[in-house]
């Protein structure tokens, strides 16, 4: 099992892409602590994996919340060796200037300010093992932007430069940090993203610009995140790893 004996958390594992990212990473030997401000259906996930997998209810623009995730894996695990940053939240499809300054506040605060408070808290763990892995969840939004998530597009985009400046930051204390950017995927934000109702002709406009012609989907992410998280990957550190089926090219 490539993450045997790892202590992993992601957040945002209730579903998704964060859900399939926790199953994965259970499946290959990891211990994890699956958080999501939806704590029901992280213990539900949890349910499924006995002892390997901890829930927990946490909202992650929140630092007493990301403090006591924290403290769960060192006190649950013995340690923690790899973050997943995947928590996010995104605006409806609409033109800029009809997001409101509340929403735009939250959107920062659960996709760029979650970053800063899990690397404050994580970051101290993972000097104590020797070595860590930080992943991302960032997006193709962040490189090509689509009109009509103008505020998300940006979110993204700071993640993807907060990748890079953490990864050379942190590569003295031999932390990586790298970032994934999906493509628009078959999650429950979809519809926010398509700003159209679900149907297979309104997906086909989307599919369009996708050269493999399909959206993402949770297991692409999780298969990219195993990855960048198995000491296989040991010397790639500030990558934003596109996996959008061509979208970026």
């Amino acid at each position: 099992m490539k993450l045997e004996d790892k202590v992993a958390i992601v957040t945002g594992a209730a579903s998704g892409f964060g859900r399939a990212i926790a199953e994965r990473f259970a499946l290959e030997g990891a211990r994890v602590v699956a958080a999501d401000i939806n704590g029901e259906g992280v213990r539900e996930l949890a349910a499924g994996f006995g002892n390997s997998v901890v829930a927990v209810a946490c909202d992650v623009s929140r630092k007493a919340d990301v403090d006591a995730m924290v403290r769960v894996a060192t006190e649950a695990f013995g340690g923690l060796d790899i973050m997943i940053n995947n928590a996010g939240i995104t605006h409806r499809n609409q033109p800029l200037l009809e997001v409101g300054e509340a929403e735009f506040d939250h959107i920062y605060a659960v996709n760029v300010k979650s970053i800063y408070l899990s690397t404050l808290a994580a970051v101290p763990k993972m000097e104590r093992r020797g070595a860590g892995t930080i992943i991302n969840i960032a997006s193709t939004a962040g490189v090509r932007p689509r009109p009509g998530l103008t505020w998300y597009n940006g979110s993204k985009g700071a993640v993807i430069t907060l990748t890079k400046s953490m990864a050379v930051e942190l590569a003295p204390k031999n932390i990586r940090v790298n970032a994934i950017n999906p493509v628009i995927g078959e999650t429950g934000m979809l519809t926010q993203f398509m700003g159209l109702p679900d149907t297979p002709e309104n997906r086909a406009k989307f599919t369009a610009g996708i050269p493999l012609g399909r959206m993402s989907r949770p297991h692409d992410i999780a298969n990219a995140a195993l990855f960048l998280a198995d000491p296989a990957s040991s010397f790639i550190t500030g990558v934003a790893l596109e996996v959008d089926g061509g979208r970026c090219i």
